[in-house]
């Protein structure tokens, strides 16, 4: 297992970069620069400020001096906040971006699995067909179109939770419940598929043949089993959640890394794009590894060697 773990920490070496490489040629690739949104900067003055940020140089030297910066856990000031490093902007918006996600996951997983399994508990009945057409409205509706009605309703006509900000418990509520609504209806789905399938296993009619407490059969045989194809999304989801929460952080006004990373792709900011763009790949990444391991712990026939 040990090695197994290093062999795939290893494999994200290689991952960042090919990531790393084709953002940053990408990014420089398109018409314009981060100076471009300042209506009366000057040629001249567009190029002292190319040779203070190193834009001057080819890109190729650009890349390797980013690469160097990034070894050293430093990735560079940024161009649309004057006098703030990337690092102190990402520090700043990190816990509230972190806080978000972790919320809207837990409540995906909480509400999610048990949806999926009432759901294929109770097949063909009035649970199932509800619990799927809750399922297929969340996936049907996009996060900022559930963002707009939340505010609609809560905010609006009953007044009860503010629609932006991130002051105290209050305007937490609206952002994590437009954030998870996709990932309940996913969860959901993938939970009741995985029931189904396991729900007609020879080993589940074996023990409810036995007489075993239909509470023990669905906790012991059916739930267990389920929960591995339900394990390889939570990791993808949970590195999304957290890291790419972009659209609903600048529509709540929540400080956090996603709202940066939208205003710094409409200014051009490289250094926060970069920055932004490789740790979301390290945590996507990284959770898959996670989920890998995983794996064994929940059905033991699994092992790496």
């Amino acid at each position: 297992m040990a090695g197994y773990i290093i062999r795939r920490l290893l494999w994200l070496i290689p991952v960042l970069f090919v990531v790393s490489v084709i953002t940053f040629f990408l990014m420089h690739s398109v018409p314009g620069g981060p100076w471009d949104r300042e209506k009366h900067v000057s040629a001249g003055a567009q190029a002292v400020l190319n040779a203070r940020y190193g834009l001057d140089k080819p890109i190729v030297e650009q890349y390797i001096n980013w690469v160097v910066g990034m070894l050293h856990l430093d990735f560079g000031p940024s161009y649309t906040y004057i006098g703030r490093t990337v690092n102190q902007i990402l520090l700043d918006g990190a816990p509230k971006t972190l806080q978000l996600g972790v919320q809207a996951f837990i409540l995906s997983v909480v509400v999610g699995i048990p949806l999926g399994i009432v759901a294929a508990l109770n097949h063909n009945k009035w649970p199932d067909y509800l619990a799927t057409g809750v399922s297929m409205l969340g996936i049907a509706t996009p996060s900022f179109v559930l963002a707009i009605l939340l505010i609609l309703v809560f905010s609006v006509w009953l007044k009860a939770l503010p629609p932006t900000g991130w002051r105290g418990p209050d305007t937490w509520i609206l952002p994590t419940l437009a954030l998870a609504g996709y990932q309940i209806a996913q969860i959901s789905r993938y939970t009741r598929a995985s029931m189904l399938e396991v729900t007609r296993k020879d080993y589940v009619r074996t023990a409810q043949s036995k007489g075993v407490v239909p509470r023990l059969v669905v906790v012991r045989h059916m739930v267990r089993n389920a929960l591995i194809p339900v394990v390889t999304i939570l990791g993808p989801i949970l590195a999304n959640l957290v890291t790419g929460s972009f659209i609903i952080e600048y529509f709540f006004g929540v400080p956090g890394i996603g709202r940066n990373f939208v205003v710094s792709i409409s200014s051009r900011d490289y250094a926060m794009i970069m920055a932004v763009t490789v740790i979301y790949a390290a945590t996507v990444a990284l959770m898959n590894v996670i989920v890998d391991v995983a794996y064994a712990y929940i059905d033991p026939r699994i092992r790496y060697s």
